[in-house]
């Protein structure tokens, strides 16, 4: 039997609502930053941008379009963009800028978008989707101030529309959704070993995922506000939340048209930035800046995409950066584990980094993590809790996506015994917390033994002349395959590949058959959009150059 209080106490979950409800609170706060194409730069509170992304909204509503295609730098455009089509009742596909004309061609017709808001800068993108896709209305921001070009124009068209029905502002759009189990979201996979897969985004899946990062990064915890700094890429899996989160807290966007450091620590030393989110790569890159210094005060970086070394880490911290290590997929909206420092490894600075370099444990709005035996489909049999037993990880919960949009076999594959799998290996440590050795794929097997390439490549970024490392396994006649070592260096150091085989062959750390047989080294390492390393690629460069060798 239903109970009064049944209709009133709950409600739908979805993330939109945290504009309007920052805007009602602190309307004249600082809700963005950014530098424009014209160099000028723009402050804009949370009242101009609730009234913007309403407008947004209303065009979207009045020209009855529902599957929104993004594709724009981090700039206050792609901000309005996800407010806009949230509150419009739409669905947004964000996507990723760096992709070929063909791939976004693509993921704009597999999503079906029905129109297309575009930076002015990444328009060629679209010339093959163009072609084939005429009827479909591309709306471009020029980028050059906030009253210039047809993005602008569709905000005052929106406005207009809303004033002609009463100013309903946001009491007329969609800030709470009827139903929380639609979608909010596509989200597109890198696509680097096959078609990109649209990973479904719901607004409760989203808006739970938003809150466990706003809490286990602290966006609220600071005791100035929150000034969230947009290194990481708005487009990567919704830019891992923080555009809803930041948002949540009334925290000020700074805009990042491109990652440039000189211009990252221009801000980080002249702006109050407390909190950022980049891949280790990134981090590395920064902390060896020309222009690093340790900051005044404190800035919580999330240090996500790929496993981090404990030596980056004791680098962030020197300069002020408290790292926060997190763990995720596409398919988990971003970050889905966080590592918790026990109490008595904080006074232990080198056991604390190693300790701050595992994945850890659940989100608090996800359920236990859980490594898994390979051979144990489909009753999935958890490994030992030893750090030893390698296993794969596999999710459960609130985190999770739905699934694969129009693609039933690949969610099916994806969600094999009731787990979301992640093709990550780890190891289960005895307090419960998984540490990632390699993905499925990156496991080298030397002579039967498995070598984690991630632990090799943690123990050569100790010397002090390397900068990053990525391990391959390379055929051998004796052995199936041995480890190979692609490095950067510190300029001008002299040292020479021979030169780190023998100061990793004489460290303890690794055994003998984890030694990389040969080390090269290399201008720079290939990575994709988000800072993730591409090892496919030299994996294939590394085949290529030895059917050259064969055939000579």
């Amino acid at each position: 039997m239903a109970m009064p209080g049944d209709m009133v106490s709950k409600h739908t979950l979805s993330p939109t609502q945290f504009l309007p409800r920052a805007a009602a609170i602190e309307p004249d706060a600082t809700a963005i930053y950014h530098v424009n194409l014209n160099g000028q730069v723009e402050r804009r509170t949370y009242e101009t941008f609730e009234r913007r992304a309403a407008g947004l909204a209303y065009y979207l509503k009045h020209h009855g379009n529902k599957r929104v295609g993004i594709l724009a730098p981090n700039t206050p455009t792609f901000l309005d963009s996800v407010f806009g089509t949230g509150g419009a009742g739409a669905v947004n596909v964000a996507i990723n800028s760096r992709l070929k004309e063909e791939d976004v061609k693509y993921i704009f017709e597999h999503s079906e978008v029905d129109l297309i808001i575009a930076d002015v800068q990444y328009e060629p993108l679209l010339k093959f989707f163009r072609k084939d896709h005429p009827s479909v209305p591309i709306i471009i921001d020029t980028d050059t101030g906030p009253e210039n070009g047809p993005f602008n124009e569709a905000i005052r068209e929106g406005l207009h529309l809303d004033s002609r029905q009463g100013n309903l502002g946001w009491a007329g759009l969609q800030a709470q959704c009827p139903n929380e189990d639609e979608m909010i979201a596509l989200s597109y996979t890198s696509g680097t070993t096959s078609r990109p897969k649209g990973v479904i985004y719901t607004h409760r899946g989203a808006y739970l995922a938003m809150l466990g990062n706003l809490i286990e990064s602290g966006l609220n915890n600071s005791s100035v506000r929150c000034g969230y700094l947009w290194i990481l890429p708005m487009f990567h899996a919704m830019g891992w939340t923080f555009p809803w989160g930041v948002t949540a807290v009334r925290g000020t966007h700074y805009c990042l048209r491109k990652v440039e450091y000189s211009n990252i620590w221009k801000l980080l030393l002249s702006e109050p930035i407390t909190h950022f989110c980049a891949a280790p790569t990134v981090n590395t890159n920064l902390c060896r800046h020309k222009d690093a210094r340790r900051l005044s005060r404190p800035v919580q970086v999330v240090v996500a995409a790929s496993p981090p070394s404990a030596v980056l880490f004791n680098q962030m911290t020197a300069l002020n950066f408290l790292p926060v290590h997190g763990y995720g997929l596409t398919e988990t909206y971003g970050p889905a584990t966080k590592s918790y420092i026990p109490p008595e490894w904080v006074g232990d600075s080198e056991g604390k980094y190693t300790y701050l370099a595992r994945q850890g444990h659940s989100m608090i709005t996800a359920l236990p993590v859980r490594v898994v035996k390979s051979e144990s489909d489909p009753e999935l049999i958890d490994v030992a809790k030893n750090g030893a037993e390698i296993g794969e990880v596999v999710v459960t919960g609130n985190l999770c996506t739905k699934g694969y949009y129009k693609d039933p076999v690949g969610t099916q594959k994806l969600f094999e015994g009731g787990q979301l799998h992640t093709g990550d290996l780890a190891v289960m440590h005895p307090n419960g917390a998984i540490q990632v050795v390699d993905r499925a794929k990156d496991i080298i097997i030397s002579g039967g033994e498995n070598i984690s390439s991630v632990a090799v490549e943690n123990v050569l970024m100790k010397h002090p002349d390397v900068i990053e490392a990525a391990v391959i396994g390379i055929p051998h006649e004796k052995w199936g395959e041995t480890p190979k070592a692609f490095i950067t260096t510190v300029h001008d150091s002299g040292v020479e590949g021979e030169d780190i085989r023998q100061w990793a062959r004489e460290n303890s750390e690794i055994g003998g058959f984890m030694v990389p047989s040969q080390v090269e080294i290399v201008p720079e390492l290939p990575k994709n959009s988000t800072g993730k390393m591409q090892k496919k690629v030299l994996r294939e460069m590394e085949m290529k150059r030895r059917h050259r060798v064969a055939n000579l």
